[in-house]
């Protein structure tokens, strides 16, 4: 049965959506035809993925997976569907290969978070059991425009916040490097009761407000401390050399949310000094933070070879989650030198606090190399 709203079928429109790698969709499709892409299911891919791509943009896309599926389909001596053959040709003979799109255009993809069995009675759990994320991205990372591509770590740290809500849930919550805003609009969607995006980049924070804009969300540009409203979205440009003690008193956070923000070691020390003044920052009127600081109370150990043991330490104060691929060994334990000179604890929580596998159809997508950790303040 060809059902749209049911595996396998949703996980090759999910990826597609996402723009998976040719390589990955072609192996979807061959999912659903039972090892083979028969004419079912290429009737499926024109009715359910092509006809969702619209715009300039989405033709290298298209002709990437096009010519990939043909060849596909063509290796097994199968029949490739009219459609799909004069489409084709129609993009290869009407642009040349260096004209197909701007260097400045955006690309949407959509993220599709599919809630299993397991989670459907999480509060983050939509009826559909799916969460669609519309992203304005950059085409190609490469072209410096760092800022409004999506890295790996901002999506375990989405599934994270999905996967456990009710550590998120009425708090007020600043991520530092926000990048495309993902990490904002999960942490909206589990109503966090405030929520803080912060980008050194001007173009990354315009990119940033048009997703939220994009997913229903109003922006705000204040500093008012006391406007909470969780469905305006704070957007507020911090560059991280030139940020400020007093610039910082004007957020007080119970939560500190990164992702993939630990690549340059030159940037560490701004990092550091950020995360140490936000994390010893307190209310005066207190609440109770059981919930946001239960990751930092495990007696969990960094997995990584050849680096000390991270011992954590119960935190009465804010916590930060910090979701990233240890790329360099050498460059993360610098990274834990500057933590440990500022006073503040780490913990490393992948193993304890795994989220749900929300993301099931990205092929591209591989949490086995990333780490989730918390850190907080020894005050």
């Amino acid at each position: 049965m060809t059902d749209p709203a049911a595996p396998p079928w949703l996980h090759l429109i999910s990826a597609f959506l996402a723009m998976e790698p040719s390589d990955s969709l072609v192996s979807l499709a061959r999912v659903c035809g039972d090892g083979s892409v028969t004419e079912r299911v290429q009737r499926f891919i024109w009715n359910y993925c092509i006809s969702r791509a619209v715009g300039k943009a989405y033709t290298p896309y298209l002709r990437n997976f096009l010519k990939k599926l043909i060849v596909e389909v063509e290796s097994i001596h199968g029949e490739v569907l009219d459609e799909i053959y004069e489409l084709y040709a129609d993009i290869i003979t009407s642009l040349k290969d260096d004209q197909f799109v701007e260097k400045s255009m955006r690309i949407r993809k959509t993220i599709t978070f599919l809630f299993p069995d397991g989670c459907i009675d999480l509060p983050s759990c939509p009826k559909s059991r799916k969460l669609m994320v519309p992203l304005q991205c950059s085409l190609n990372m490469l072209e410096g425009d760092t800022g409004c591509s999506i890295w790996p770590s901002s999506l375990l740290l989405s599934e994270f916040i999905l996967s456990f809500p009710e550590i998120f849930s009425n708090k007020s919550c600043f991520e530092v490097g926000s990048g495309v805003g993902l990490v904002g609009i999960c942490l909206a969607h589990v109503k966090a009761s405030k929520v803080t995006l912060t980008d050194g980049d001007h173009l990354t924070l315009a990119n940033m407000r048009s997703n939220l804009e994009l997913n229903q969300l109003s922006t705000d540009t204040s500093l008012l401390e006391s406007y909470e409203d969780p469905n305006v979205v704070q957007c507020v440009h911090l560059p991280w050399e030139s940020a400020s003690e007093s610039e910082l008193s004007a957020f007080v956070p119970e939560i500190i949310l990164g992702a993939d923000i630990m690549y340059d070691r030159s940037c560490f020390p701004d990092l550091v000094r950020i995360l140490a003044i936000l994390l010893n920052r307190r209310k005066s009127d207190s609440t109770s933070r059981k919930e946001s600081s239960k990751g930092s109370t495990l007696d969990t150990k960094c997995n990584t070879n050849d680096l000390n043991d991270l011992t954590a330490v119960p935190s009465k104060g804010p916590v930060a989650y910090i979701a990233t691929v240890i790329r360099n060994i050498d460059t993360f334990s610098y990274f834990l030198s500057l933590v440990e000179q500022a006073n503040l604890s780490i913990t490393d929580l992948t193993e304890a606090k795994m989220p749900c596998n929300l993301l099931p159809y990205m092929r591209s997508y591989d949490r086995s190399n990333m780490r989730l950790f918390t850190v907080s303040s020894k005050a």
